[in-house]
């Protein structure tokens, strides 16, 4: 009977063990399981950058127009306002593209003048 009763402590130990060790799997199998779905399903987070408009990129009223335009007639003033315009960083977009390109425009005219005043200079002077 002793014998009886150690076999049944022992198979109960077994037991015992066998309980803890299935536990102990499945603990980890689920941390396991737990890890994945967060590793699976976790994305970087992005966040899109907010727009913000500059005061350049605001339109140009028609009354500033007029406005530029009138001082646009007045010589001297012109050439001078006109390179405030371009490059000055207070001025809106569309205004100081259009400053540019009359400094453009004007460059381009000064330099066909030049070139036709010399060329009707050297006609006149070979004439003479």
């Amino acid at each position: 009977m002793d014998e009886n009763m150690k076999q049944q402590e022992n198979t109960g130990y077994q037991q015992a063990d066998y309980q803890q060790q299935y536990q102990q799997t499945q603990y980890q199998q689920v941390d396991y399981q737990q890890q994945y779905q967060q590793n699976q399903y976790q994305q970087p987070v992005y966040q899109q950058p907010v727009y913000q408009p500059y005061a350049q990129d605001t339109e140009v009223s028609v009354g500033d127009w007029i406005l530029t335009m009138i001082l646009c007639c007045i010589p001297i003033v012109n050439i001078i306002m006109l390179f405030v315009w371009a490059f000055s960083s207070g001025t809106k977009g569309s205004k100081s593209n259009w400053a540019k390109a009359q400094l453009i425009m004007f460059l381009i005219g000064i330099v066909l003048v030049i070139v036709i005043c010399a060329a009707t200079g050297a006609t006149l002077l070979s004439l003479l």
